[in-house]
């Protein structure tokens, strides 16, 4: 344990929460560039592109999971294919607001190749926005939900009970689960013809 005495200093709020690291926020901030700044959550993606200024940062281009029902989305808004929907769709807007090129802010997160993150960043790249990155984007198959319809057809051959259960958000909205790479496409198609 830290000893406590005369010149002892206690972190900064953020960092004693373990929200906000200084050090590498001070590194992305060197690169004069701005921020892309996805967030998963269990429910819902957040992506946002994040400009610093001395009187706080300024958000210039940000999307949400739950916007995407507005282009006709019907699947889950947490999974592989909703997060590279909501990169899609933030990175269009960011192109739009004149950003070419940015840093990708992960935070907290610890990078893991192929993840929902990942995901955000590959949506925002097929929109035009330029992140250096390495060999972390997801493969085709997987972003369109390829993976979650081969489950769902397994499950619903071996246990209707459990695959009723397990998609009954899916059902509860009409799509069926192994559907989703043909929904996923629709919905891509929708998010680039408004953007072209």
């Amino acid at each position: 344990m830290k000893k406590a005495g005369p010149r002892y200093r206690v972190p900064l709020r953020r960092r004693r929460e373990g929200r906000t690291d200084y050090r590498q926020r001070l590194r992305l901030l060197a690169s004069g560039k701005p921020r892309l700044v996805p967030r998963v959550s269990l429910n819902h993606v957040s992506v946002q592109v994040i400009e610093y200024s001395k009187g706080g940062d300024r958000v210039l281009a940000s999307a949400h999971s739950k916007e995407l029902e507005k282009f006709g989305w019907k699947g889950g808004t947490s999974n592989i294919p909703a997060a590279y929907l909501v990169g899609l769709l933030c990175g269009y807007r960011a192109v739009k607001a004149g950003v070419g090129e940015c840093v990708l802010d992960l935070g907290g997160f610890t990078p893991t190749p192929g993840s929902r993150v990942f995901s955000a960043l590959k949506g925002a790249l097929d929109a035009g926005l330029s992140v250096p990155h390495g060999e972390v984007l997801p493969d085709e198959e997987r972003i369109s939900g390829k993976h979650i319809s081969a489950h769902a057809l397994s499950l619903k051959e071996r246990d209707a009970s459990e695959y009723g259960a397990k998609f009954s958000g899916y059902l509860k909205r009409g799509m069926p689960p192994e559907k989703l790479p043909e929904h996923f496409n629709e919905v891509r198609q929708e998010i680039v013809k408004q953007f072209q």
